[in-house]
């Protein structure tokens, strides 16, 4: 009980693991698009950054998308440099557990994006999501530009508006300008295409974004 207190609260910088200076070597091939995961991009493109739980099934959700041409998932919002999982899992690195997207603008906008997002899980909880229960499971939106973080403001406020018509609480849903992105280990990596029957606790709500 005592450990799942500590998982709930985010440590202080002075508090996180101090991880190491080598990235998470991954295989820099999309297990599903063929495309590379790891920059550099095409020019055209554009990356947002998403927390909505287990990366697993979060991920699952944008690969699926037109106009996505490629996602990865890692750890970001916190402070230990090139985390492990089971650090992340401590609760004592700060970092949420996030899948980014690249994705091309001229075919799918930033505002589809985070339409998947509200309505693919419970933005309402605090530091878990539904049975999974940690600060690396908190409801996040890193925003890549300015305008990012305008439009997700925006629809966080106009979500929340959907929610309360239908009875649920206030969303909880950090909204920050993104820090470091640190690539989680390559079994992580497209891991329900890998393993089409492994785990995914991903719900949402059943309340439409319009």
């Amino acid at each position: 009980m005592i450990l799942s207190s500590k998982k709930l609260i985010l440590p202080s910088p002075a508090d996180a693991l101090p991880g190491r200076d080598i990235p998470m070597p991954v295989t820099n091939k999309h297990f599903v698009t063929g495309n590379p995961i790891v920059p550099p991009f095409p020019a055209s493109m554009e990356q947002a950054l998403f927390g909505l739980g287990c990366f697993w099934g979060a991920e699952r959700k944008y690969w699926q998308l037109p106009g996505v041409f490629s996602t990865a998932v890692g750890y970001s919002g916190g402070y230990t440099p090139n985390p492990a999982y089971d650090e992340v899992c401590s609760g004592l690195t700060g970092h949420n557990e996030v899948v980014k997207v690249i994705y091309d603008p001229a075919l799918i906008s930033y505002g589809k994006l985070l339409r998947l997002f509200w309505v693919s899980h419970n933005p309402t909880q605090g530091m878990r999501q539904g049975n999974d229960i940690g600060t690396q499971y908190r409801s996040g939106i890193y925003t890549c530009t300015r305008e990012q973080l305008e439009e997700a403001l925006e629809s966080k406020q106009h979500y929340q508006q959907q929610l309360t018509k239908a009875g649920f609480n206030h969303i909880t849903t950090e909204i920050m300008p993104a820090s470091a992105f640190y690539y989680a280990e390559d079994y992580h990596q497209q891991y329900l295409a890998k393993e089409p029957m492994g785990y995914c606790g991903l719900g949402g709500l059943g309340v439409d974004f319009d």
